[in-house]
């Protein structure tokens, strides 16, 4: 409907409107991977690792009454959701 009522007003020879159609679509590969960012991820997941480490030993420590997984668990799944993103990239 729509498309007989804009050709109304945008009146362009039959030639120039078939130019417009897709004629092909071509699909290419995934991109290869970066080993810098994936050195950056690596390096990352260690440093979580190691604050991991330093949170449950300084609540411990220091007798907090609150549970060490508040702090650990959504550094971890946020983490987890970024890998996930750049590794599914397409």
């Amino acid at each position: 409907m729509f498309a007989d009522f804009i050709r109304l007003f945008n009146r362009r020879p039959p030639v120039d409107y078939e130019r417009s159609f897709v004629r092909a679509v071509r699909v290419s590969d995934r991109p290869p991977r970066n080993r810098r960012v994936e050195r950056v991820i690596a390096v990352c997941w260690g440093v979580i690792a190691v604050k991991c480490v330093v949170v449950v030993w300084l609540f411990s420590r220091y007798h907090v009454p609150v549970s060490a997984l508040w702090v650990i668990a959504p550094t971890v799944v946020f983490a987890a959701l970024c890998t996930l993103v750049y590794m599914l990239r397409e």
